[in-house]
C-alpha cells in the first residue's frame, strides 16, 4: 500500500514523498528509520482502470460476510474452508462469489485473511475493518473481531433503512409539490392570463410576477435541468475527489443548527462504538485509536482525531489532544465523557455508553424532525398555491369592480 507524506529532515528542511508499506504504522516506522520526521502521513489516491470497478462493500453484505465467517471459524473450520463454504452458500450472487473466489485464491497461495481482502480487487473495504483483522490476525482474535464488526456494520445498516424509510414519505410529498406548482406555473397561468391581456386590462403586480416566473421557466426549463444535473455532477466529483473541497464542506455542515448536532451525534457514536470494540479485542489505546479514527466520514472531525491521535501515539490523553487542537471542538459531553474514562481506566465501558446514548438522541431528534417536516410542507404547497390562486383571481375581481 502506498502512503504519502509530508515532514522535516533531520536537517530541519521540509520533505515530501511516498512509501510503500501494508500500514499507516509500518510507514511511520519507515520514515523514522529514514531519519524523517513527519506531520501528516496518510494513504495515496492513485487511478487504475481496476479502481474505476472496484465499489464498496455495501455495509448489509458486510455484516453478513463476518458474522457467517466469524460463526464458521468459531466451530473450528479454517479460514480457507470457511471461504469455501461461504462461496457455495452464495452461488447466485456473481459479484460476491468472484469476491470470495479472489480471497479463497490468495489464502491458498499462503497468504493471510487481511492481505487476501486487502489485495483481491472486486470491493473496497473500510481501513478501520481491514485493520482490525490485520491485528486481529496477529493477537489470535479474529474470532471476537469479525463477531464485532459484524454487529457493528448490522447495527448501521438498521440505521440507514430506518432513515430511508422515515424519508420515504417527505420525498413524495416534495416531489408531489414540485410537480403541481410546475405544472400550474408553466401550463395553466399563461393560458388564463392571455384571457385578460387581450381585455387591455392591467394585470396586477402579483399575476405580473407570477407571470414573469411562467414565462422564465418555459424559455429556459431545459437549461434548469441542464445546469441543475451538471451543478450535482460536478458537486459530487468535487466532493469525491477534492479534499480540501471535502473538508471545507464538511466543516459547513456541522455548523448548520440541528444538522450539525445530527452528523456530530452519528460521527461521534460511530467511532465511539468501533474504538470500544477494538479495545475489547485486545487492541492497544494507541494503536485502537488510530484505527478508529479511519471511520469518520466527516473529513472536518477525521482531521481533529487524526492530530489527536498521534499525540495519543507520544503519550498523551486523547481528551487533552483534542482539548489542545485548534478551531472546531467536538461535543462537550463526548470529551468530558471521554476524559473520566481515561482518569478511570474505564474508556471501553465509557465508549460504548456514548455510543449509545448518541444513537438514542439522534433516533429521537429524528423523529421530531420528520413529524415538524410534514406539516411544514403542507404549509409550503399551501402558501405556493395560494399566490398562483390569488395571482388568477385578482384580475377577475379587478375586471368586475371595472364593470360596476
Amino acid at each position: 500500500m502506498l502512503f504519502k507524506y509530508k515532514g522535516f529532515d533531520t536537517s530541519g528542511n521540509r520533505v515530501k514523498g511516498t512509501i510503500n508499506a501494508n500500514t499507516v504504522e509500518e510507514a511511520g516506522q519507515k520514515l523514522r528509520n529514514q531519519n524523517i520526521y513527519y506531520e501528516s502521513l496518510k494513504p495515496a489516491k492513485s487511478f487504475s482502470l481496476e479502481a474505476l470497478t472496484q465499489k464498496q462493500m455495501p455495509g448489509e453484505l458486510l455484516a453478513s460476510f463476518s458474522r457467517e465467517l466469524s460463526s464458521y471459524l468459531k466451530s473450528g473450520m479454517t479460514i480457507l474452508t470457511a471461504i469455501k463454504l461461504l462461496e457455495n452458500q452464495h452461488e447466485g450472487e456473481k459479484r460476491y462469489v468472484s469476491f470470495l473466489n479472489a480471497v479463497q485464491t490468495m489464502i491458498e497461495e499462503g497468504k493471510s485473511l487481511y492481505h487476501a481482502l486487502n489485495n483481491q480487487k472486486i470491493y473496497a473495504l473500510p481501513e478501520f475493518y481491514m485493520q482490525s483483522l490485520n491485528i486481529a490476525g496477529e493477537s489470535g482474535k479474529m474470532v471476537e473481531v469479525l463477531t464485532n464488526m459484524g454487529a457493528f456494520f448490522s447495527a448501521q445498516n438498521k440505521i440507514k433503512k430506518q432513515v430511508r424509510g422515515a424519508m420515504v414519505y417527505p420525498a413524495i410529498i416534495f416531489t408531489v409539490a414540485v410537480t403541481m406548482t410546475a405544472f400550474l406555473i408553466v401550463f395553466v397561468v399563461p393560458k388564463i392570463t392571455d384571457i385578460f391581456e387581450d381585455t387591455g386590462q392591467e394585470l396586477p403586480p402579483i399575476t405580473q410576477f407570477v407571470l414573469s416566473i411562467s414565462d422564465f421557466l418555459t424559455a429556459y426549463y431545459m437549461h434548469l435541468i441542464i445546469g441543475f444535473v451538471l451543478f450535482v455532477l460536478l458537486f459530487k466529483l468535487a466532493y469525491a475527489k477534492i479534499d480540501a473541497f471535502h473538508r471545507f464542506f464538511d466543516g459547513l455542515l456541522l455548523r448548520v443548527p440541528v444538522l450539525g448536532s445530527l452528523i456530530q451525534n452519528h460521527e461521534l457514536g460511530r467511532f465511539s462504538y468501533i474504538l470500544s470494540l477494538l479495545l475489547g479485542s485486545g487492541v492497544a489505546y494507541a494503536q485502537a485509536v488510530k484505527l478508529a479514527v479511519a471511520s469518520f466520514g466527516n473529513y472536518k472531525l477525521r482531521d481533529i482525531f487524526e492530530q489527536a491521535s498521534e499525540k495519543v501515539i507520544e503519550g498523551n490523553k486523547l481528551s487533552n489532544a483534542i482539548q489542545m487542537s485548534r478551531g472546531l471542538k467536538p461535543k462537550r459531553n463526548f470529551l468530558q465523557s471521554l476524559a473520566l474514562g481515561e482518569e478511570s481506566s474505564e474508556v471501553e465501558e465509557v465508549l460504548a455508553n456514548i455510543s449509545s446514548l448518541y444513537a438514542e438522541e439522534n433516533e429521537e431528534k429524528l423523529k421530531i424532525l420528520l413529524s415538524m417536516l410534514e406539516p411544514f410542507m403542507m404549509l409550503f404547497i399551501g402558501a405556493v398555491v395560494g399566490v398562483i390562486v390569488s395571482a388568477m383571481l385578482l384580475p377577475i375581481f379587478t375586471m368586475t369592480q371595472g364593470l360596476k
